[in-house]
């Protein structure tokens, strides 16, 4: 039996079964994400006319992305796909838009053109059979033949009906947090972050704000008075309003507050943001509400394959011991075993996270073998490391994710050691540049991994970003995080405008992912790279060690590793 369709808030008759509209769109996200039927089994099809292949290589979502809203890749244009786009009639690409002759702002007469200057539509709207025949055969309604790229899906009838049931709801309305003037936006700051450094982010976030609001002369005079043919994009300006969504108490309840904040105003996404420790509970809250996060300042982001909505400049912690990993990896020569001690607090967030950047990211696990001294609150590190099972040899290799005490106690003991290790691994960030505690007999053996461009590369990058702040009025403070801050303003306005009057999460994330890499107004990074569904912006770190002669400078052991 057919699937008999009624409205999305009601249940529907699948093979004599009654399903609720939900189950549908369940159902079809997953045929169009992942390619993957309702029963569970792949979904199969055919490319290049004589090729079958699985539909999880040739999903949907591949080219139409999340939003149904198309992508460009090379001189390869993907169409949007939902259904706004796919059951009205497509005008070739500038033509006059007949259903805007009443609509907008301006006189009637500028939206209406005689008839013989009015072109013919690209294609006619799709009808369910048209379209399922597009993308059971590649026929479009036209009788265009679609490129053999596009795959043609072998998918029956009642799979069929789901798939398009769900493609006809897919980015139809705009999401919340936007009306017809302005965007809403909100930043997280936690508790315990400092004064200096919350200013640092939302001084730099504020002054982009208001540039952009400021600016409305020459945006509303195209809107109401520009080409028809950019009467999408230049009708779609907005405004912009932040929130600041302040958080306090213990961790567990950050869910419920900015459940509360989200209630009382919706945001269309978060931009920026600082908290003290992981980014996790705001992690977590844009996932279940599907709320875009833009370049939290976090050195403890989640690490996800799989999540979508929350785009980090990089894994911070997490990225310095896979480099780390990367670099003892490629230091291993003629099958040699390498020992390892990787000590860190269990309590301490980042110490954790650099050990489980370093333990995931070794593909040589038999040529490394890792003890792994964990202390607890209140452990002392002379105690814990009295207890290793064997003596320290000059060619163990330690791994010391620590904090500045803990870090001055454990090179002590190491130096009072009768063999002192060979080498020795710390986080910059980490000690905060702070080398000091390291014993001063281990200075040559210490490595640091440093996950930011080094300041004598970036010096004209910096200067940029310091006369900006400088014309704003905006004091010099923590200049990481003013120059992350600088760069998020820098995306945000074209993330936007591509956008046209499209208003959905899923498109906007998916702007960045489309950007191209960035190396010019970022001097915290030598380079920033986007792609599809690529959530960690910078991919990289550099091994640097102390210079000999002078001990304030650093020397790049390694070129940027990436991940």
């Amino acid at each position: 039996m057919l699937m008999i369709l009624f409205a999305p808030s009601q249940a529907v008759v699948f093979a004599e079964t009654l399903i609720t509209s939900k189950e549908i769109q369940a159902s079809g996200e997953r045929m169009y994400r992942e390619g993957i039927l309702p029963n569970g089994k792949p979904i199969q099809s055919m490319v290049s006319a004589d090729v079958p292949v699985d539909g999880r290589m040739f999903t949907c979502v591949n080219c139409h992305q999340r939003s149904g809203l198309g992508s460009i890749e090379g001189s390869v244009i993907t169409w949007p796909i939902n259904g706004k786009e796919l059951f009205t009639p497509r005008r070739r690409t500038g033509a006059w838009h007949a259903a805007k002759q009443k609509q907008g702002p301006g006189a009637t007469q500028r939206w209406s053109l005689p008839t013989q200057y009015q072109a013919a539509d690209a294609r006619p709207s799709y009808t369910s059979e048209t379209l399922a025949k597009l993308l059971r055969e590649g026929i479009a309604p036209d009788g265009r033949i679609l490129s053999r790229a596009m795959p043609r899906y072998q998918i029956d009838d009642s799979n069929m009906e789901i798939l398009i049931e769900y493609l006809k709801n897919l980015s139809i309305e705009n999401d919340p947090g936007v009306d017809e003037k302005k965007i809403r936006f909100a930043t997280v700051i936690t508790e315990g972050v400092s004064a200096e450094d919350k200013n640092a982010m939302l001084d730099v976030l504020k002054a982009h704000i208001d540039t952009h609001n400021i600016q409305t002369r020459p945006h509303k005079r195209r809107a109401n008075s520009g080409p028809f043919y950019k009467t999408e994009q230049y009708g779609a300006y907005r405004q912009f309003e932040l929130d600041i969504w302040e958080l306090s108490g213990p961790r567990n309840t950050w869910h419920s507050q900015l459940k509360t904040y989200y209630q009382n105003a919706p945001v269309f996404a978060m931009l920026g943001g600082i908290a003290k420790g992981s980014w996790d509970p705001i992690h977590h809250f844009c996932e279940t509400k599907k709320i875009p996060c833009i370049f939290p300042i976090t050195d403890q982001p989640v690490i996800s394959s799989t999540d979508w909505y929350t785009l980090y400049l990089s894994k911070g912690y997490y990225q310095e011991g896979n480099t780390t990993a990367r670099y003892l990896r490629s230091a291993i020569k003629n099958n040699e075993i390498t020992n390892v001690i990787q000590i860190y607090r269990k309590e301490e967030g980042k110490g954790a996270m650099l050990a489980q950047g370093f333990r995931e990211n070794l593909t040589k696990k038999g040529m490394i073998k890792i003890t792994e001294v964990i202390l607890n609150e209140g452990d002392s590190i002379e105690e814990k490391l009295l207890q290793l099972p064997f003596k320290v040899q000059t060619t163990d290799t330690i791994l010391l994710w620590l904090e500045s005490n803990d870090m001055s106690a454990a090179t002590k003991w190491f130096e009072k050691q009768p063999q002192p290790p060979g080498v020795l691994f710390a986080s910059w960030k980490q000690l905060e540049g702070n080398t000091s505690v390291i014993a001063e007999k281990l200075h040559d053996k210490t490595y640091f991994t440093y996950p930011r461009d080094l300041p004598e590369d970036n010096l004209r990058k910096i200067k940029i970003v310091k006369r900006w702040l400088n014309n704003r009025k905006i004091p010099v403070t923590n200049l990481d995080i003013q120059s992350q801050m600088y760069f998020l303003g820098w995306m945000l306005p074209g993330a936007i405008s591509h956008m046209r009057s499209e208003f959905f999460r899923d498109y906007f994330i998916e702007n960045f992912d489309m950007m191209h890499d960035q190396d010019y107004a970022i001097p915290v990074f030598p380079r920033l790279t986007f792609g599809p569904g690529q959530r960690y912006a910078s991919k990289g770190s550099y091994i640097v060690k102390l210079d000999k002669d002078e001990q304030q400078n650093l020397v790049k052991k390694s070129e940027w590793i990436i991940h």
